[in-house]
């Protein structure tokens, strides 16, 4: 698993540079998460936040909601206590976010809980990514009974799609991330504040994410 240890891991600016804020990210998806975060941060340009993948060659039994927050706790733990040896501002100190699915995993309430006593921040979709991907081109109504197959198949481009797994730029319409906030936060809603995230089908919240982690608003 690629770790960033160090002066550098916190993001301190060079001569001449504007100080980053270093946001640590461990996605539970090789290929689907990070190129979504790659395309939003081009089209939304420089702000002054430098987005680590912290499990690019982790494999997937890695992967797994339990051990991404495993991994991301140990690292928050260790970006705090190098943030305070620095004396690094504490508006500067490094985060660090999961991105991970209910899907047909185990263990996901555990995995919530840790990574909130932990200081790691989530983002969590019922019952995949997928359904934020499809938030950008329409509402979305119904239970997916944690089957990723049938979110996934309501993309508008499911069947031309080659490998659903791949984001493309020409899949997230320009402009579109207002709206699909919009129609995830009118979804959420539809849920009692007592029903545990895991049982919320269907459920995202990765545009807290995008708005907190990536200090993105629009796209």
């Amino acid at each position: 698993m690629a770790r960033t240890r160090g002066k550098d891991s916190l993001g301190h600016a060079k001569k001449g540079e504007r100080r980053r804020k270093v946001v640590h990210v461990f996605t539970e998806g090789r290929v689907t998460e990070p190129e979504y975060i790659k395309i939003v941060r081009e089209r939304a340009g420089v702000n002054g936040v430098e987005v680590r993948i912290a499990n690019q060659s982790a494999p997937g039994s890695q992967r797994k909601p339990i051990k991404l927050v495993e991994a991301a706790v140990r690292l928050m733990r260790e970006e705090t206590r190098a943030a305070k040896r620095s004396g690094l501002e504490e508006k500067y100190w490094p985060t660090v976010w999961c991105l991970f699915d209910r899907d047909q995993h185990d263990q996901v309430d555990a995995a919530l809980k840790d990574a909130r006593e932990g200081g790691v921040e989530v983002a969590f979709s019922h019952p995949c990514f997928e359904v934020w991907r499809l938030l950008h081109h329409k509402p979305v109504t119904g239970t997916f009974g944690r089957n990723c197959d049938m979110a996934a198949d309501r993309l508008p481009f499911a069947g031309s799609a080659a490998n659903i797994k791949t984001v493309l730029p020409e899949q997230i319409p320009r402009g579109s991330f207002a709206q699909a906030k919009k129609w995830a936060q009118k979804m959420n809603e539809a849920h009692a504040e007592h029903v545990p995230k895991s049982l919320r089908d269907p459920y995202t919240d990765v545009f807290e994410f995008v708005e907190k982690g990536l200090g993105i608003t629009a796209y």
